[in-house]
């Protein structure tokens, strides 16, 4: 006979079954690993069937012979129907200069037909961040002609605006500030890019994340670190392989 109160081929309930059981500790939760894998395969579908997404006309008719013509057909027409669209609200192009009787009237007020990105630049030479910013400007403007990017002189716009928070970044919506940044320093500092301008234009909802020039910009840095990455597992072997027997004994001296 088993002693206790197990039961041939059955497991004795443990101290914490027990607990839970009369309700002292809470039941364990389900386990996650179907969630985890049910949400892997769902990624794996969408990344398949977004793997066109942010590729321009050249690079979908270079696939030609590798995916079927009519699933290409309709990601070309999607793309040149995007491109048309951008080119009827691309009514801008490039930076505004503005001075602060402008303000008003280019800025707030411009501001309920879309939104309005200010950089407020330093009256200083020697502040490397808003020259950095004034460049970043003028790209996104050529890239964004759909979108207005103004700019002016921090101390004409606020007076007495400090030269340390410059350059500060303004975002107007329907005649409000939605996002205010003081220098580069949250999003890379002097090393900021045109990746860290997309991110703001996507937070602000000035463009969708599937922006066919963020998905661009994103797909072409995650190419350039993976080759980055794969340059420096090559060296790493390189290294190795090119060692003479003579490095090898000397590790047993």
């Amino acid at each position: 006979m088993l002693a206790g109160n197990a039961v041939a081929g059955t497991q004795a309930p443990t101290e914490n079954d027990i607990l839970r059981k009369h309700g002292v500790i809470p039941e364990k939760p389900p386990s996650p690993t179907p969630m985890i894998e049910e949400a892997i395969l769902e990624g794996r579908r969408l990344a398949h069937e977004n793997r066109l997404e942010g590729k321009d006309l050249d690079e979908l008719d270079e696939l030609e012979d590798e995916e079927d013509d009519a699933f290409l057909e309709a990601y070309r027409q999607k793309r040149m129907a995007e491109l048309n669209n951008l080119q009827k609200k691309s009514v801008h192009g490039s930076v505004y200069p503005i001075s602060k009787p402008d303000y008003q009237r280019e800025v707030t007020e411009a501001s309920g037909r879309g939104p309005v990105f200010v950089n407020l630049t330093s009256s200083m030479g020697t502040n490397v961040e808003s020259r950095v910013l004034s460049d970043l400007w003028r790209q996104a403007a050529q890239e964004y002609g759909d979108i207005k990017f103004c700019e002016i002189r921090a101390n004409q716009a606020i007076e007495h605006y400090p030269d340390r928070n410059c350059p500060t970044i303004l975002v107007y919506n329907k005649g409000d500030i939605v996002k205010q940044i003081v220098t580069l320093m949250t999003i890379g500092g002097v090393r900021a890019t045109m990746r860290n301008i997309d991110d703001i234009l996507v937070e602000v909802g000035a463009v969708p994340e599937s922006d066919m020039r963020v998905i661009k910009r994103r797909q072409a840095a995650e190419d350039a670190e993976e080759e980055r990455l794969a340059g420096g597992s090559k060296t790493i072997k390189t290294g190795t392989a090119g060692r003479s027997r003579d490095d090898d004994d000397d590790d047993w001296d």
